[in-house]
């Protein structure tokens, strides 16, 4: 259980944080980058659920909690790099990449194909849903960054792939199922 008494603690004016096994590392390195830009995503989740209703709003209701599984998967190293730890952590499991692809087959299943690459745009939904993709994108470029010099959980990873691809889809279902997409067309400015 978590308890916060007290918001600041004056331990990170030195630029430094604690990871979830106690270890202090600087504020700017890869790892808090990462779950700090996935904390970022959660916070686009917050401003598209103003816009949402009924099933979308419960779903990024879920996303929103797992994403705060995924930011304590990542800011807590694999536990054989530190056996001091009195918890085991809190880790992504493919059970919560699964749901996201079947939910993103049922979302797909009710678009036509695309014929052409769309612009973020079309109703308020649907472009909050895109802003969540790009931030989700970035925080997916910093997790596969972290996993190349550090160990990472291989289902975190998955799980930030595939949740872009949800924020794509459901924008398009934001945007009365695809039929108020804004379609990009090819050099129309020159």
């Amino acid at each position: 259980m978590v308890v916060l008494s007290k918001i600041y603690t004056r331990t990170g004016d030195g630029g430094e944080t604690a990871l979830g096994n106690g270890a202090r590392v600087a504020k700017h390195s890869l790892r808090v980058s990462a779950y700090g830009t996935v904390d970022e995503t959660n916070a686009t989740v917050g401003l598209a659920r103003q816009h949402a209703v009924g099933e979308m709003d419960a779903a990024l209701a879920r996303i929103s909690n797992d994403l705060f599984d995924l930011g304590a998967d990542l800011c807590t190293p694999d536990m054989h790099l530190d056996a001091t730890l009195s918890y085991t952590p809190l880790r992504m499991i493919e059970p919560q990449v699964d749901r996201l692809e079947r939910e993103i087959d049922a979302m797909n299943a009710r678009l036509t194909p695309l014929r052409s690459f769309i612009l973020p745009g079309g109703s308020a939904l649907a472009a909050q849903l895109h802003l969540c993709r790009t931030v989700c994108r970035r925080a997916e470029r910093l997790v596969v960054e972290l996993a190349s010099v550090e160990s990472v959980n291989a289902p975190a990873v998955k799980y930030l792939n595939r949740l872009s691809d949800w924020f794509f889809v459901a924008g398009r279902i934001a945007n009365d199922d695809g039929k108020d997409d804004v379609l990009w067309v090819p050099g129309l400015t020159r």
